[in-house]
């Protein structure tokens, strides 16, 4: 929330390379810079409010410092939250990295009040200070200037370093005698010190690992003795933030009410919070789906229905399983992949919108305590909210969560949300089976997968991602005007990305399915997935269903909307309801007609779901746990 990604963006454009880092889940990105006839290296480590290994994300950051010793380090700080955002700096200062700040939002901080002085704070830290409008472009370059001069030259003097409180020292010291030997290789002997000291998980198992037994227990022995040398620490680097910004930084008067606060008065209420953040996802909502499908059946039909077409005209001397393969295997699943892409581009936009503004974190703080019971945060929230429309996008829609823990719960909720296509089927299938109580036996259907969800999500919480738990911590960012070009390349890195899926992942699983309901004699009712259906035939039976039922489940794996499309060939009616409904009441009671519906509601999800957790997740085990 300090602009970091804005200014990563402003110098490599398009030169970028998103990944993940080596063992890790936590994503990567790089660029290239061209800047004054030289190219650049640009390392978008993650975000972070300090350097204790609180998080995958804090862990990978310091380790990439200290292992590979960067030319210079960039940190990009907020003017308007200056000294929470030094204490960052005070333990990077402790890292041999040479270190630049970056000092962004000057804009923001002058409009809530605050006045600083970049030039006294320079002096002050002994640290190159730049001002920066970093979403108006302004000062970008010559931070970029002053990173290559101290790479090139080096710190322009030796930076003034926080030190432990006094009644700390003397056992600091000690410490630090202790381990000196066993200390590894770039690690600083003072910042391990002062890590173990705070009590840093990490810390303490590698240099466990790394000492004897006899010296280890004389640690041990200190730091039991010094619990609370965390405060020390911490209020040492706390008493040097006072120092550094004693003569630079000039605080809004006592009372002042800024536009952050009037807003937040509103967005983080208990109770208008909820009804701000209920009217921005009915925006949101209502942007998706009321621009969003219009354009995906354009697509569908003016881009995936006429290349469709054109490859059946261009195959049709091709032997009919060519054909199958191409027209219905390949476009009929990348190819419907290749449709969500307005929506998905309208929440991406969505997304960085609001994230960008500031109003992501107070969505996130207001739906805290009800995604609690889940064992999520609140932005957790907003892609399950967006699976009421498609799985897939909701699904996709989990990247805007920085925790990879929180991420692959929401990932495996996700598909419990009721869609659009599992909506549709009850729409027409329920009347049929319910004429009487279609109303009320819908919402219960509806009302159902969401309390398996809540089910779902708590049991996940205790069972599968146990211990895992990282301390949630959010700031509240000013509010301010969102940069473009920062939206703009995070839509299309990530629209990049769907691309990608639907060309690997979704492809060799549309392309299985498709041959599992083709083969070997070219019709559902006798191909493998036909069979699959009759041997299964007598667990149908507990429910009341036949095989038929089975198989229009089993390819509603291919698309939920499969579901009745396949009823009515099967059932020798087509595709049209009203002749599929006297057919179905005549063949199933509505004990059985309910069973079917439940099992829909709560059955796998579609084929592009199950390849879309699989790619975010990177694994198939979590796929095949859905």
């Amino acid at each position: 929330n300090v602009g970091k990604s804005t200014v990563f963006n402003i110098l490599t454009g398009l030169n970028q390379h998103v990944g993940n880092w080596p063992g890790k889940t936590v994503e990567r990105r790089s660029g290239i810079c061209h800047h004054h006839g030289m190219s650049v290296e640009l390392i978008d480590l993650p975000g972070a409010y300090s350097l204790t290994a609180a998080s995958p994300e804090e862990l990978v950051t310091r380790e990439y410092i200290i292992d590979e010793q960067p030319d210079a380090v960039i940190v990009v700080i907020s003017a308007a939250a200056l000294e929470r955002n030094l204490y960052l700096v005070s333990e990077l200062l402790c890292l041999p990295a040479p270190l630049v700040i970056g000092l962004n939002m000057i804009d923001v901080a002058k409009q809530e009040g605050f006045q600083v002085r970049p030039d006294v704070l320079e002096e002050t830290l002994g640290v190159p200070v730049i001002p920066m409008v970093a979403a108006k472009g302004q000062g970008v370059h010559e931070l970029l200037d002053a990173a290559l001069d101290v790479a090139e030259h080096g710190p322009i003097r030796e930076p003034d370093r926080p030190q432990v409180r006094e009644d700390h020292q003397e056992v600091v010291g000690h410490l630090q005698d202790l381990i000196a030997e066993w200390v590894p290789a770039p690690y600083p002997v003072e910042w391990v010190a002062l890590k173990l000291f705070e009590g840093d998980r990490e810390m303490i198992v590698r240099m466990e690992g790394e000492m004897p037994a006899e010296r280890w227990a004389e640690v041990r022995t200190i730091l039991d003795a010094h619990e609370d040398a965390i405060l020390a620490v911490a209020g040492g680097r706390y008493a040097w933030i006072r120092r550094m910004t004693q003569a630079a930084l000039v605080r809004p008067r006592a009372g002042q009410v800024n536009l952050t606060h009037r807003l937040d008065a509103v967005a983080t209420h208990p109770f208008w919070g909820l009804v701000a953040l209920a009217a921005v996802l009915a925006v949101i909502f209502s942007l998706t789906y009321s621009l969003g499908g219009p354009l995906q059946e354009l697509v569908a039909e003016h881009v995936v229905g006429r290349a469709a077409g054109a490859l059946a005209r261009v195959l049709s001397g091709a032997p009919s399983w060519v054909r199958g393969l191409v027209v219905e295997g390949v476009m009929g699943g990348a190819g419907t992949m290749l449709t969500f892409l307005p929506i998905l581009l309208i929440f991406f936009a969505s997304m960085g919108v609001l994230e960008d503004l500031g109003y992501m974190a107070r969505a996130a703080y207001v739906m805290d305590r009800f995604m609690h019971v889940l064992g999520l945060h609140g932005k957790s929230f907003l892609p399950l909210f967006l699976g009421f429309g498609c799985n897939v996008p909701a699904i996709m829609g989990a990247r805007v969560i920085e925790s990879r823990r929180n991420r692959l719960l929401t990932i495996m909720l996700a598909p419990l949300v009721p869609c659009a296509a599992r909506l549709g089927m009850l729409a027409v299938l329920v009347p049929v089976f319910f004429p009487e109580s279609a109303t009320l036996v819908s919402w219960a259907l509806i009302g159902l997968p969401l309390l398996m969800l809540a089910a779902g999500g708590a049991l996940a919480n205790r069972l599968l991602t146990r211990g895992d738990e990282a301390p949630f911590i959010m700031e509240m960012p000013l509010y301010h005007v969102p940069n473009l070009r920062t939206i703009g390349l995070f839509i299309w890195t990530r629209i990049l990305g769907v691309l990608h899926k639907a060309g690997t992942v979704i492809l060799g699983m549309s392309v299985l399915v498709w041959a599992l309901s083709t083969l070997p004699t070219g019709e559902v009712e006798t191909s493998y997935l036909g069979l699959l259906g009759r041997a299964i035939e007598p667990l149908g039976r507990l429910m009341g269903l036949g095989w038929r039922p089975l198989v229009a489940m089993l390819t509603s794996f291919v698309a939920k909307e499969n579901a009745v499309a396949t009823l009515g060939v099967l059932y020798g009616v087509g595709e049209a309801p009203g002749a599929l409904a006297g057919v179905l009441r005549a063949s199933l009671p509505p004990a059985a007609g309910l069973a079917f519906l439940v099992a829909q509601m709560l059955f796998i999800p579609c084929v592009s779901s199950v390849a879309v957790i699989r790619q975010e997740t990177g694994s198939w085990k979590w796929a095949a746990l859905n």
